[in-house]
């Protein structure tokens, strides 16, 4: 059964500040809680574009897993959309989108679609899973709000 999850933050920088921070995959470790320890396999700088694969590796509850997302939508300084080709998901489809807002500020929105794998066995984890989530998307809210200051 496919899941979304929803995640939107103002943030007190414009757009021209914001996006480039996400358009830069070196950055994705930063806003990635440690415990997951995230490490970036491909080759940097990354050029970011349709057809774009980055492969990665996170610790999900210790247990090492290699991951590789396509950027299958790239429209900066707007929106853009990973897809995961390879990892834990069966589904994985993570847009982003960047709106200025007036007074120099910024709204961040994510959907994420995923669905797990081994339906219907692999749903038994939604609870966990959807906690890690939350978990996950708190910390990069966290670190966003520390890094460009979060707007009424």
């Amino acid at each position: 059964m496919e899941q979304v999850l929803h995640a939107r933050q103002t943030l007190a920088q414009p757009l021209e500040r914001v996006f480039p921070f996400f358009a830069d995959a070196a950055n994705l470790g930063r806003i990635t809680p440690p415990e997951l320890g995230f490490e970036i396999l491909t080759p940097q700088p990354i050029a970011m574009a349709p057809g774009a694969l980055i492969d990665y590796r996170i610790r999900l509850w210790g247990l090492p897993l290699a991951w590789r997302t396509e950027i299958t939508r790239w429209e900066p300084p707007h929106a853009f959309e990973d897809v995961q080709r390879r990892g834990p998901y069966r589904q994985w489809i993570h847009r982003h989108t960047f709106t200025p807002l007036p007074g120099d500020r910024t709204l961040m929105e994510d959907e994420v679609r995923y669905r797990l794998p081994l339906a219907p066995l692999g749903d038994l984890a939604l609870p966990l899973v959807r906690r890690q989530l939350a978990r996950i998307f708190a910390h990069r809210r966290r670190v966003c709000a520390e890094l460009f200051g979060e707007a009424a």
